[in-house]
């Protein structure tokens, strides 16, 4: 009878996120007026949007990403706001800070460019540990202290940072406490030889496309309340929770050769930010119950900047994304 009572209410649900998931549709097509290709970069966007985690894109310079999260902000008529990181930054240029006024003869505070709906941190690894840093506070509690007053940020609050790779001249590592903050670390590369053709003679003739706000704040709350019901079975939880403990104990999972190139394991984050994105990942294709497949496609992005490499394993160019793999391989699905 319960698993009868359980069985309407997915059908149900599934019914409205099907309702709902068409306002996304739009979305994705009024992004892709200004945005050719990327849908890989498109999709984990709006994963971070309706999950309420922040954005992490590695790539070289080029790839639309400043683009793509501008055009997000148009398309639902939400704040947006870019930070240049650069060696020279101060945390105030990031947060905000006190400032005296002479004639009322007192201090003011003056907001800084984190006071928006979407936020790019572009190229965050040009700035050092101490700016980075400045984003901690804001990322996790979604709030800004500045003297003795804290300021909330409004909502939905999406922290897009961009960062070049990290052989390149003029970077810096983005420490452990930071990175984990990215729900998502995602790999972006060059669009196809069409899609590039398609952009170049877009850019050459000067065409700009004119986007137009096509959901509403009211929509991603929606969204976001059916998302938070979408059924995740025990076993889905299992496979979740061996994934991420098989990067702490690999031994534990047979995978003893693992071991000596991985320096510390994913924090808890990893399996709380994999079962949301999984979730998410289960709506946007008009789900109301997330299978193994939706697990998979996500797992690299939410692991791979978890996942401590030791020195054997940079010796023996072995990277976080082979080591999923591995782990994938091994694991089996329920």
């Amino acid at each position: 009878m319960a698993e009868l009572h359980q069985a309407e209410e997915i059908k149900i649900l599934n019914e409205q996120i099907q309702a709902q998931n068409y306002y996304f549709k739009l979305l994705k097509e009024e992004i892709n007026k200004a945005i050719i290709g990327q849908a890989y970069m498109l999709d984990r966007l709006l994963i971070g949007l309706l999950g309420n985690g922040h954005i992490l894109l590695e790539g070289v310079p080029g790839l639309a990403k400043t683009l793509a999260i501008k055009t997000l902000a148009e398309a639902v008529d939400g704040k947006f706001s870019r930070i240049q990181f650069t060696p020279d930054l101060l945390p105030a240029d990031v947060v905000g800070t006190m400032i005296y006024n002479i004639k009322e003869n007192d201090f003011s505070i003056k907001k800084g460019p984190v006071f928006a709906n979407f936020v790019l941190a572009d190229e965050i690894n040009r700035a050092p540990a101490k700016v980075q840093s400045a984003l901690l506070e804001v990322m996790q509690e979604r709030q800004v202290t500045i003297g003795d007053e804290t300021l909330k940020l409004p909502k939905p609050f999406l922290v897009m940072a961009t960062q070049n790779p990290i052989d390149q001249e003029g970077t810096y590592l983005l420490p452990e406490a930071q990175s984990d903050r990215f729900m998502l670390k995602c790999k972006i590369d060059y669009p196809k030889y069409e899609e590039e053709r398609q952009v170049m003679r877009m850019v050459s003739t000067a065409h700009t496309p004119k986007i137009s706000p096509v959901v509403t704040l009211e929509n991603i709350v929606e969204a976001k309340n059916l998302i938070s019901k979408i059924y995740l079975d025990e076993k889905i939880e299992k496979y979740i929770l061996d994934m991420v403990f098989a990067t702490r104990f690999p031994q534990d999972y047979g995978l003893a050769e693992l071991k000596n190139y991985i320096s510390y394991g994913a924090s808890p984050r990893a399996s709380i930010n994999l079962a949301i994105a999984s979730r998410v990942y289960a709506f946007l294709k008009n789900r109301a119950f997330v299978i193994p497949e939706d697990v998979k496609s996500i797992a690299k992005d939410v692991l791979r900047h978890r996942i401590g490499l030791s020195f054997e394993a940079e010796a023996e160019n072995v990277d976080a994304d082979h080591i999923v793999e591995r782990i994938l391989a091994r694991i089996q699905a329920p």
